[in-house]
């Protein structure tokens, strides 16, 4: 446990990509089997215990601490577990003679019955330091919060053999063993989902005592690839527009769907199952393969084509284990489809787009039903005219953007550079008021660093309408702070009221993608994606936009050039 809490807090510290490469690399390469495998399992999302709650350390630590004291010191700390890992007392009658090892804590809490996890948990606090503490409970609740994505996760993994030999992966190198090489992180992600922690088959793999483990099964999920963000002042005067088709890039969410030999899946672009939120979508698919394509709300129209309904109603939809009849028939499924990965046992990706652009014409074509459609493809002559299409769409607010593939690219997984990109669309601002801060998490636990900004209603008080937590520099980050250090007039737990009059106010320019309707919110709308893009340190407060204006942009996203609902033929 004390080589992962030692991962964990370097890594938490280290903002280099290449630095967090490194450590965990070198911590998969020292650490034994299995602790190495659940620490990655930890780190790509894949490790979770249902029976251990953060309500049970909170329980745990109160019986301990002044509840008071507790309470005070997580209103400054911000996080749970760095809190209780400071603040534990330990029990010198409960000490062990030994920290416990990370596969013995998940071995132990995997097998736990549920009245079992909180003493397992008060025992190995007394046995840790801080560190090991905060690692722990880090583990426990699954909020691990150390600036490392599961790719990023997987791409370390693919560097743990040594670089020194030469043959390709799965070569023989002797006794029937593949010769130690290079590892692309592709060809991991490749296996990955045939896999189950703590992943002894990928090690042995990857360290050249085995060979390469077996990713063909059925409904298994390909890794997707990913386009990088288009930069007008370099990218367009290299190009030619000849050699790259342009699409919508759907308002919705990228998904892929898989029918093959009877197993029927569909996963997040990240490979997270979600079928069991669309079952409507899944009875609906028949085509044998797997789809690349966006998920969205389809309303069908008589004599063809149908309406992409607004993001906000594929939200009802989202985050479900289950689903009932009535959710499924007012916000019915279906998906934008502009790829086809295999068909009928076929791996398509090494065709060229327009090969598989093709095949999966014919695909869809075939269909015939409502739950699958045809991406278009957008026509134009020149960047100019597609910059135009852009900034004004057809499909109105369907869309956030386009994306250009190169006509003769392959189906890469991963993010190369130049086969694809992204042009999204400029975003929406408005001038809001700060008035709430609350501090952050991790390393900006000590900072208040999450702001609910408001609009003025026509009775002149200010109505929130949005939380924005990103979008400053660390900079900006410390005198936000210390404006709501020295303008707060009240507190509401953690939460603190910052004086916002229309003679006095922190002005921010708040970016955002969109605007929905939202009967939970007071103002009665919700922002998509909200930023901060600038500080108005030169804007007086009462100049801040009003809430009739920020309903008049939603009216005109919902109608006209920037409809939300839109026909697609």
């Amino acid at each position: 446990m004390r080589a992962f809490a030692e991962l964990l807090d370097r890594l938490s510290l280290t903002s280099s990509r290449n630095a967090k490469l490194v450590l965990l690399r070198d911590y998969l390469r020292a650490a034994p089997d299995p602790d190495r495998g659940w620490a990655l399992a930890a780190l790509t999302g894949e490790l979770s215990f249902t029976a251990a709650k953060p309500a049970m350390i909170r329980k745990a630590v109160e019986a301990r601490v002044d509840p008071v004291l507790f309470g005070w010191s997580y209103d400054y700390v911000g996080d749970l577990a760095e809190t209780v890992a400071l603040i534990w007392p330990g029990d010198p009658n409960r000490r062990a003679n030994r920290e416990p090892e990370l596969g013995e804590v998940v071995d132990a809490l995997n097998s736990a019955k549920r009245g079992e996890v909180q003493g397992l948990i008060e025992g190995w606090l007394d046995a840790l330091a801080p560190k090991g503490r905060w690692a722990l409970l880090k583990l426990v609740t699954g909020g691990l919060r150390v600036g490392l994505s599961a790719r990023l996760a997987k791409t370390a993994t693919a560097l743990i053999c040594p670089e020194n030999t030469g043959g390709t992966p799965g070569s023989d190198g002797g006794e029937g063993l593949p010769r130690l090489a290079p590892v692309d992180v592709s060809e991991i992600e490749e296996v990955w989902h045939a896999l189950e922690p703590p992943y002894a088959e990928l090690f042995a793999w990857l360290e050249g005592r085995a060979n390469r483990p077996s990713g063909d099964a059925p409904g298994r999920f390909r890794p997707v690839m990913l386009s990088v963000a288009i930069d007008e002042a370099v990218d367009f005067s290299r190009l030619d527009p000849a050699d790259y088709a342009a699409e919508w890039k759907w308002d919705g969410i990228r998904v892929q769907a898989v029918r093959e030999a009877g197993v029927a899946r569909l996963y997040s672009r990240t490979g997270d199952e979600i079928s069991g939120a669309f079952p409507d979508l899944m009875a609906g698919l028949s085509f044998e393969g797997a789809i690349d394509g966006e998920l969205l709300i389809w309303r069908a129209e008589p004599g063809g084509g149908g309406v992409v309904a607004p993001f906000g109603d594929l939200q009802q939809r989202l985050n479900r284990k289950t689903v009932d009849a009535k959710t499924m028939a007012a916000y019915p499924a279906a998906i934008l489809a502009y790829d086809l990965l295999a068909e009928r046992g076929e791996d398509l990706r090494h065709l060229t787009f327009e090969q598989r652009r093709a095949r999966l014409e014919a695909v869809v074509a075939s269909h015939g039903n409502e739950r699958l459609h045809l991406s278009p493809i957008v026509d134009y002559p020149d960047w100019e005219t597609l910059g135009r299409l852009r900034a004004d769409p057809p499909v109105g607010g369907a869309a956030e953007g386009l994306m250009l593939k190169r006509r003769d690219s392959t189906y890469v997984g991963g993010r190369p550079k130049g086969p694809w990109f992204k042009w999204k669309r400029d975003p929406h601002t408005i001038d809001a008021v700060m008035m709430y801060a609350q501090r952050g998490h991790g390393k900006r636990s000590s900072f208040y660093s999450d702001f609910t900004f408001g609009v003025w209603t026509e009775e002149g008080a200010l109505t929130p309408v949005g939380k924005a937590y990103f979008g400053f520099t660390d900079d900006e980050l410390k005198l936000l702070d210390k404006f709501v250090r020295d303008n707060t007039i009240d507190r509401f737990g953690p939460v603190r009221s910052v004086r916002a009059e229309p003679d006095f106010g922190m002005v921010l320019e708040i970016a955002f993608e969109g605007l929905q309707r939202s009967p939970r919110h007071k103002s009665g709308v919700a922002m998509r994606f909200p930023r901060i893009s600038r500080i108005r340190w030169d804007k007086p407060a009462r100049e801040a936009d009003t809430l009739l204006s920020v309903l008049g942009l939603l009216e005109r996203m919902e109608s006209g050039g920037g409809r939300v609902a839109t026909t697609i033929e």
